[in-house]
């Protein structure tokens, strides 16, 4: 069972990279690797499906998205005309910092849902190039998955969190906001020198030309292309839930039991698993806080590198049609050296 599971995530890990139809085509391959998951772990059942279909989360985020998708239908203009006055009136090095700043703090009060919802509104309104456009939006899911831990309003991960440990509203915020905070605003910095650095020419030259009908400025979109993101994101959570219910073995002989160091690393694998299926199954409130703070870290941060590891990813993915080559070229790499970074503060020189 072990061995198929390995070859299973190993097969998740790169089959998207290697196909063209699996990479277009990512919720259905997850939804079959997942399906597969739990068959080859033996927890397939009719109570499985049942426990997946009474998750309010589910509704919601693909409630939220169709929502949503119907209401920026009729703002296509308006939000181009903010973006237009915005960026007219600040130097576009702000306007980047400010987008991936704020909504990675307001994550935890809004939601990532509804973050990574403006966020992608705001992207496509912008007079770029497709390459920047990306750009951007990796750097502000990282920003956003990382902040919206802070309050269990956030997202389902610090909701499970917040409950296993019997703590309250603003735990998360004790313990991991000294961290999370300044790499929220470095990963604003970084965005907006990154992003703007090459993409302000471009911006300069397009924005006078900038009109409904240039290819630059955003479309209205059709009912159809609305209520296909809205089930695409729907069969991607199940996938997820899934995927979490079928390697939950895995984790439980081979993981939770680990060092925190370990686990922090081996905690990358939240780059293709919910993080949140992932946290509920290694956070115990006999665990200790350097322990606690090491699981969440790595499962925050490296769940912005692949699409599958966070649902800002898997909104962002869709709407602005990015592939997994696309997504992993940026987001594997800075993943890598944020995980770098915070491995230094937690474990060596043990900042806060």
């Amino acid at each position: 069972m072990i061995i198929g599971l390995v070859i299973l995530l190993i097969a998740i890990l790169a089959l998207p990279f290697f196909i063209k139809k699996v990479e277009h085509n990512l919720e259905v391959f997850l939804f079959i690797m997942g399906f597969t998951a739990v068959t080859v772990s033996k927890v397939l059942s009719v109570e499985l499906f049942v426990h997946i279909f009474h998750n309010e989360m589910l509704y919601f985020i693909t409630g939220a998205v169709l929502i949503a998708g119907i209401l920026f239908k009729y703002s296509v203009e308006r939000i181009r005309q903010f973006v237009d006055f915005a960026t007219r009136r600040c130097s576009i090095y702000v306007f980047l910092f400010l987008v991936i700043a704020v909504l990675g703090l307001l994550s935890s009060v809004i939601t990532a849902i509804i973050a990574s919802l403006v966020l992608v509104e705001i992207v496509q309104a912008l007079p770029f190039e497709r390459t920047y456009k990306i750009r951007l939006c990796i750097i502000a899911c990282f920003s956003i998955g990382l902040g919206a831990a802070l309050t269990p309003v956030g997202e389902p991960l610090a909701t499970i969190v917040v409950s296993l440990l019997d703590q309250d509203f603003f735990f998360l915020l004790r313990t991991l906001g000294v961290y999370i905070v300044p790499g929220v605003l470095l990963l604003a910095l970084f965005g907006a020198v990154a992003v703007g650095r090459n993409a302000v020419l471009i911006h300069h030259e397009e924005m006078d030309e900038a009109d409904p009908d240039c290819p630059m400025a955003p479309a209205a979109e059709s009912y159809s292309s609305i209520v296909m993101r809205a089930a695409k994101i729907f069969l991607f959570i199940i996938a997820l839930e899934l995927l979490g219910a079928g390697f939950k073995p895995l984790i439980n002989t081979y993981i939770i039991h680990l060092d925190s160091m370990l686990l922090y690393w081996i905690n990358m694998i939240s780059a293709v698993l919910d993080n949140a299926t992932l946290a509920a199954a290694e956070i115990s409130p006999l665990m200790g806080q350097e322990q606690i703070k090491a699981i969440l870290m790595g499962l925050l941060i490296s769940g912005g590198m692949l699409i599958p590891g966070n649902i800002p990813n898997i909104i962002s993915a869709c709407k602005l049609d990015i592939g997994s080559k696309e997504w992993a070229k940026l987001g594997v790499p800075l993943g890598i050296a944020i995980m770098l970074i915070y491995f230094l503060e937690l474990f060596i020189f043990k900042i806060a």
